[in-house]
């Protein structure tokens, strides 16, 4: 007997339906599965039998045969274990298969028969929707991901027998209801910029950088507040949409990072360690997965002490920041992961940090110095916007007791930014620009024209301060956001001189 039902995978952040057809056959007792199994898949045999001896049923002592298609399409992972005993025990008699065959299920089983969370839910629910599947049985540790696609019942399941209850109709299963996704006044963040005393230079830098997606590189000694400034960037960033939300929801759930919750709605905040992988920070492995520019999605990556990172790991964010997205190729086809994120970068501005303090002693020979700055590249550092200094806080500063600016007055700024961009690039075919550090070519050529004033400032800092052609482009968007930030048509002389003092790289000798 014949029975089929769908599974998924996941191929980068999307869904594909897999489906998973058991026939039952004459013959000694024998489990074969087909259809590119991965070594967790080909295991399922052994869990599937288990949990259906232990759950009370009879698991059938004939010729097996599991087959997973499309067939050329590799299968990974242990969310066929739930699909799998359905189809066989459906094959076997126990209840007709036929209602199954408009169902998703995924689910890793226990011995007992107990049903594990599995990643990727997310997208494979958006798949069956897509797809016109009726209802998605899913692990309960996964319902509140799988609830917020609508168009489809998403039915939680803890164990084997509320799975086959259904279909045997004795069992009623309550479909998922979607949490509230509404985010709090404060934004959901812990951290402020109210708590930050001094560095008016660099709030003003991270606010230029919120507006306009740009990137930003941070030098300056120990103890600066560089770590500070940068994890209160989040604060400042407007809140995420329904469409960003789903979009990094997905990215988390292929990840196996939701912890339980349905979409995501504050923005990632993204720090690993400089030890980190290549598969790590770009994303990868034998059955790829997205990496930390992928996790930081939509928020802000930072890397501290950037210059010991290793250097071939930082050039490979070369295409994220260029495309917003990393292509991760293998001999079975290459995967896309969304990655379009603010980098934010800090380091010293020499091994031991105090090259230009007036309160330590520098150590650092200048060949030291050199060998630690060479750690970075040209290139790469063209590619990050805005570049400033963060000098040691002024005692003065320390001890004030006048509060900060909070997060929220900086993030209404912002806001009115954004808003300007969105109006700005909103209905433009072939526009892949939705802030000002992602403009093309022609979209700078058209949204950034300089006045003669203007031009002649820009014209005295490429011949002085030899900048590139990707340096003055980056310029005219900087410019173009800081007009944004003042409301302001027109690109203005003072809003290019402003754009123009972020371009100082940092010292190499």
């Amino acid at each position: 007997m014949l029975a089929v039902l769908h599974g998924a995978t996941v191929e980068g952040v999307n869904g594909l339906l897999v489906a998973v057809e058991v026939d039952i056959a004459s013959g000694l007792p024998a489990f074969a599965t087909v259809g590119l199994p991965e070594a967790a898949v080909r295991e399922s045999k052994d869990r599937v039998k288990a949990a259906v001896v232990n759950s009370g049923y009879s698991f059938p002592a004939r010729r097996i045969t599991v087959n997973l298609a499309p067939a050329d399409v590799r299968k990974s992972g242990t969310g066929y274990d739930l699909p799998i005993a359905l189809a066989v025990l459906a094959a076997g008699g126990l209840f007709d298969p036929a209602p199954m065959r408009r169902s998703l299920v995924l689910g890793e089983l226990s011995l007992d028969g107990g049903v594990r969370p599995v990643p990727g839910v997310l997208p494979a629910v958006l798949a069956a929707r897509d797809q016109g599947l009726e209802c998605a049985l899913v692990p309960a540790a996964n319902a509140a991901e799988a609830a917020v696609v609508r168009g489809i019942a998403v039915l939680p399941v803890r164990h084997l027998h509320e799975a086959v209850g259904h279909f045997t109709g004795e069992t009623v299963i309550e479909a998922a209801v979607p949490r509230p996704t509404a985010t709090p006044a404060d934004g959901g963040h812990e951290v402020d910029f109210i708590d930050v005393r001094g560095q008016e230079a660099a709030k003003r830098a991270l606010e230029i950088a919120a507006a306009g997606g740009h990137n930003l590189l941070m030098q300056g000694p120990p103890g600066s507040g560089k770590t500070m400034l940068a994890r209160r960037l989040p604060t400042i960033l407007p809140d995420l949409g329904l469409d960003e939300s789903l979009e990094i929801s997905k990215i988390y759930s292929v990840a196996g990072l939701t912890g339980g919750r349905g979409l995501i709605n504050t923005r990632p905040f993204r720090a690993p360690h400089h030890n980190i992988s290549d598969a790590g920070l770009i994303g990868g492995g034998r059955v790829p997965r997205p990496g930390e520019v992928s996790l930081a999605h939509g928020g802000v990556l930072f890397l501290d002490e950037l210059p010991e990172f290793k250097r071939h790991i930082l050039e490979s964010l070369r295409q994220p920041l260029e495309d917003g997205f990393v292509a991760i190729a293998r001999a079975a086809g290459a995967l896309t992961f969304p990655a379009s994120f603010i980098l934010v970068a800090a380091m010293n501005p020499c091994p031991c940090g105090y090259r230009f303090s007036q309160r330590h002693d520098c150590n650092c020979t200048p060949d030291q110095v050199r060998r630690y700055m060479a750690r970075l590249s040209g290139p790469l550092l063209d590619r990050v916007d805005i570049h400033i200094e963060v000098p040691a806080v002024p005692y003065n500063d320390l001890r004030g007791t006048e509060p900060g600016e909070p997060s929220k007055t900086i993030r209404r700024r912002v806001a009115a930014a954004w808003a300007i961009q969105a109006e700005r690039y909103a209905g433009r075919q072939g526009a892949s620009a939705r802030c000002n550090a992602r403009m093309t070519p022609a979209q700078i050529k058209s949204f950034c024209r300089l006045s003669d004033a203007s031009n002649r400032l820009m014209e005295t800092a490429v011949e002085r301060l030899g900048l590139s052609a990707r340096a003055y482009g980056r310029i005219l968007k900087l410019a173009r956001t800081i007009a944004d930030l003042d409301g302001r048509p027109d690109i203005e002389p003072g809003h290019v001189a402003e754009a123009v003092q972020y371009r100082r790289m940092p010292a190499r000798g």
